[in-house]
């Protein structure tokens, strides 16, 4: 694979690198760099997890070695549950990765190396150079009640930054809301000793409910995950916001793009003549534009997306049926 290749592979539905000419510099110098994504290990796995796991599975076609980092320290910290709870929940989670499709990935559970007096010191060290003001703001989007946030969440980014050096990590990669954290370690990578990281950073999938909601593990019925059956994912799709013609905020089409067409080379909707016949797209771009000329009506997508959230998933629930 040529480096043209390997950076459409790395490119490939993402709202920013930072920046793509570290990133092309970093494949034509390495032979398998290394790109991580860190996960707290709380709830199931769903929608969410799956973009950046989609993700992270393109990176490994273009020549990375991955790893997964299972941040269990960060859990805690971020008040997510007990370390009885998370450790469970981790087990769950590498088994969920590699049945979707990550079956290379090296998978580090964080406090084997957290614990280390370098690790320590590095936190110390970064702490002396940022603001509280500065710390919280890189937590906004990702830590809960941050208008009533405990110092843990402040320790939180610190450890962030230096999992990326620990892991000797060349490219970073995560959902946006990420974002603010992975600059604030870019800027602090001096501190460090640590040569420039790139950053990834994926799109979320807009809300099922439409304009204005949020997606969230804590409220099942806006979230698809892989502990749902057929029937939950086809009844959550159903009802979810899919406004006739409208790209925006549409998370059916959103799903089509980051999770279905990664996976697939041709995705077929079967219809009765009368309502056009079976179609086909070869892309996302193809589907898209059928949608916004109303040649494909909501209904048809929901209920072919369903079936393919399920497809994507039933790995998964095969494995844990065993």
């Amino acid at each position: 694979m040529n480096i043209t290749e390997q950076m459409a592979f790395a490119k490939r539905n993402t709202v920013e690198i930072v920046t793509e000419t570290e990133l092309k510099d970093t494949l034509s110098k390495k032979r398998h760099p290394v790109c991580y994504c860190g996960y707290e290990t709380s709830g199931a796995v769903h929608l969410g997890h799956a973009v950046t796991i989609t993700k992270l599975m393109d990176l490994e076609k273009a020549g990375f070695k991955v790893k997964v980092l299972f941040a269990d320290w960060h859990t805690w910290l971020n008040r997510k549950g007990d370390w009885d709870f998370i450790h469970k929940t981790t087990k769950i989670w590498e088994r969920s990765f590699k049945s979707m499709g990550l079956k290379n990935a090296e998978f580090v559970l964080g406090s084997t190396f957290q614990r280390k007096m370098s690790y320590i010191d590095d936190l110390l060290s970064m702490s002396l150079d940022t603001t509280i003001n500065r710390a919280l703001r890189s937590m906004q989007g990702i830590a809960r009640d941050i208008e009533h946030a405990h110092v843990s969440q402040v320790i939180y980014p610190f450890m962030q930054i230096e999992d990326i050096k620990a892991l000797k990590v060349d490219v970073a990669v995560g959902g946006i809301e990420q974002r603010k954290i992975h600059m604030m370690g870019r800027e602090l990578a001096p501190v460090l000793n640590y040569g420039p990281f790139t950053c990834i950073h994926t799109p979320l999938i807009p809300s099922l409910q439409g304009p204005g909601g949020k997606m969230s593990s804590s409220k099942p019925e806006t979230m698809i995950s892989v502990a749902d059956s057929d029937e939950a994912i086809k009844k959550k799709i159903k009802k979810a916001y899919c406004s006739e013609g409208i790209v925006k905020d549409n998370p059916v089409l959103s799903i089509a793009k980051l999770l279905v067409f990664p996976r697939i080379e041709v995705l077929e909707i079967k219809r009765p003549e009368k309502f056009g016949g079976t179609v086909q797209f070869e892309n996302y771009e193809s589907l898209e534009n059928a949608f916004v000329n109303k040649k494909l009506h909501p209904l048809d997508l929901k209920n072919k997306i369903a079936d393919e959230i399920s497809t994507i998933f039933e790995p998964v629930r095969r494995h844990f049926k065993k």
